[in-house]
């Protein structure tokens, strides 16, 4: 018995991992693609895939994965397979029709491009789309980003929007003061300076203010970056320090970059970094992952033209390396510039270079499995526009994060845009006891699509909540099950809802088993030979049936019913258990069941033995040992 408890606790604990697991590989897929760390997302992806989770999405995900890696056969491969899906959302007739034509299947793509068009889809006609490479085709087969509005812009300049630890830090010249003309184009406007606004837990931004400490100065200061525990900042200023301003030899003042440490809330120990020269500019600084290297835009002779993005390594004692050119991927003969580098380590930059919608424009880069460049992808509308597009940042999640414009419609010169990616959808919900309406931790969810196939299955936490991303504009069912409940299933619909929903909510209802053994998962109640007396181990069981109905169904009402073995006279034996279904009824009553709850409690003595161990059979004293045991009926839940 110990060992088929234990093999049973281990199968459902496994259960329980395995679900959770293929969860939150989902979660980690969908962050990973979020962030452009394409490789990685493909690898979660496949496992799904080969796990049976949520599969007809992840083999979207996978082809869209493939794509963006620049490997238009395995992508159309994938592409092919999801075709076969019901209700597969049209964007992927778009999707594969460049992946075809990727490999030179014209033929088949225009078939496929038709089908798009016949469906509803929009094939833009602007230069962008025309002209873009099969990469960024794919990535704007439909709207990535979508646009909320930020309350701290102003009528001046605003741009270099970073979010950490619960501040908003960017750069504005809205102060008035010695109107200069600024490089790269930008109208005349007063010296920039770096800003802090406070983000509240529900991320309501207030009390914007100037940074504190010896930061900002009387010249251009910001953008900035900030290590991960936020003692060091980074910052880009005009060339100026200990009160000297320098110029070069055409009498400008270009750009440096310096850093800062965190002291009693200011920001002071300016230092100048060794990359800086007072021959060219240095600027726009951005840290990777763990603050090892920095980023940054440099007009530096030997570049490809215009500004350039480099990176140096940082030491441990704070000392930079050798400066290192990105390489004509990143860099083309025009100005690239505003590096950001998210915690996958992917980097987004503008550039006036590759081929886009207008002036610059925002894009993020692609990483083969070696963590090489291999192509760069335009981020689309409406992160670009025709005019001025910069300075993107990018939060933790992936999902929200930052960018800067000077397009038509803002509120001053440049303006700072805050961005969500496009929502992903989810069911969730809770399984909860039909009678006392607790939930249900460890039931088992499964997530059916419309053509009956299984698509998901995970089991729940301890609070019976579960989670599965599902499509748009599908029909479902949803079935929850548990081995001490009947099943019961719910059918819902993703068609017609909002955009912007993120969730929908269904909560299943489980009926219980009316079976104390299973409710209460009891083992056999057992009596000695000739007894009637509770012994120990059956007085541990009688306990979990009070604990089942004081607590978790205080209305059950139940009968109790008392056997014996063959041995001994019938009437007997008739006594005998009677006196047993006695004591248990005496048992449970002195534990606080009242005893209107027991119905009624009989002894049917050896009348319906469990084996065949009459007064004919011999049998070891284990076999009779089963036939004095005494059961429990449920007469009613509530």
């Amino acid at each position: 018995m110990t060992i088929k408890i234990y093999a049973s606790i281990c199968l459902a604990l496994t259960l329980n991992l395995v679900a959770f697991s293929q969860q939150g590989k989902q979660k980690r897929a969908d962050a990973l693609f979020n962030k452009f760390a394409f490789v990685k997302a493909a690898e979660v992806y496949e496992k799904l895939i080969e796990k049976n989770y949520n599969a007809e999405y992840a083999l979207r995900k996978l082809g869209d994965c493939y794509a963006l890696l620049r490997d238009p056969k395995k992508a159309a491969m994938h592409y092919k397979k999801a075709m076969e899906q019901n209700n597969v959302p049209i964007s992927y007739y778009y999707k594969y029709a460049q992946a075809l034509r990727g490999i030179k299947q014209y033929d088949e793509s225009r078939l496929w491009l038709k089908r798009y068009i016949d469906s509803g889809g929009i094939v833009h006609t602007n230069n962008f789309s025309k002209d873009a490479n099969f990469v960024s085709n794919i990535f704007s087969a439909e709207q990535q980003y979508f646009l909320d509005d930020v309350p701290f812009n102003s009528k001046y300049s605003d741009f270099g929007a970073i979010e950490h630890g619960q501040k908003i830090y960017f750069t504005s010249s809205r102060d008035q003061g010695v109107a200069i003309k600024r490089l790269y184009g930008w109208n005349e406007q007063p010296f920039l300076d770096v800003y802090v606004a406070e983000v509240d837990p529900d991320g309501t931004t207030h009390q914007t203010k100037k940074l504190l400490g010896d930061v900002n100065t009387k010249f251009h200061d910001g953008p900035i970056s900030i290590t991960k525990d936020g003692s060091t900042m980074y910052f880009s200023r005009n060339n100026f320090l200990n009160k000297v301003r320098k110029k070069d030899g055409d009498g400008l003042t270009g750009m440096k970059i310096y850093r800062a440490t965190l002291q009693d809330g200011k920001w002071t120990n300016i230092e100048e970094l060794s990359i800086n020269s007072d021959d060219f500019s240095t600027q726009h600084p951005a840290l990777n992952s763990d603050d090892s290297r920095l980023y940054y835009t440099s007009d530096r002779p030997g570049g490809f033209g215009g500004s350039d993005i480099y990176y140096v390594d940082i030491y441990d004692d704070g000392t930079l390396g050798t400066p290192q050119n990105l390489g004509n991927i990143i860099n083309t003969p025009s100005a690239e510039g505003f590096p950001f580098v998210n915690n996958e380590n992917i980097l987004f930059f503008a550039s006036e270079g590759h081929v886009g919608l207008g002036m610059l424009d925002i894009f993020a880069t692609v990483r083969d499995k070696n963590n090489e460049f291999t192509d760069v992808i335009n981020m689309g509308v409406p992160v670009n526009s025709h005019k001025d597009d910069f300075s993107f940042t990018m939060n933790p999640s992936g999902i929200t994060g930052y960018f800067a414009s000077n397009r038509d419609g803002g509120v001053g010169d440049d303006d700072i845009y805050v961005y969500h990616r496009k929502p992903i959808l989810k069911v969730q919900g809770t399984v909860s006891d039909a009678i006392n309406l607790k939930p249900i931790a460890q039931s088992k969810v499964t997530l059916f699509n419309d053509m009956g196939a299984e698509t998901a299955y995970l089991i729940t936490d301890e609070n019976g909540y579960y989670q599965i991303n599902i499509d748009r504009n599908k029909d479902y069912k949803l079935v929850g099950s548990h081995e001490k409940y009947i099943d019961n299933f719910k059918t819902f619909s993703s068609k017609n809802i909002a955009f912007n929903t993120t969730k929908i909510e269904v909560d299943i209802l489980l009926d219980p088993i009316q079976d104390v053994v299973t409710l209460a998962k009891l083992n056999t109640i057992y009596f000695d030979f000739d007894k009637y007396n509770i012994r120990e181990d059956a007085a541990l069981e009688l306990d979990k049936i009070v604990h089942l109905m004081l607590n978790e169904y205080p209305e059950m009402s139940i009968r109790i019913e008392s056997h014996t073995d063959s041995r001994g006279a019938l009437s007997y034996n008739d006594k005998l258990s009677m006196n047993r279904a006695k004591s248990t009824y005496n048992y449970l009553v002195s534990k606080g069941i009242n005893p209107s709850r027991i119905t009624e409690y009989q002894g049917f003595g050896e009348r319906q033995l469990v084996n065949n161990c009459d007064d004919s059979t011999p049998c070891k004293e284990t076999e009779h040992q089963q036939n004095r045991r005494t059961q429990f009926i449920v007469i009613r839940m509530q």
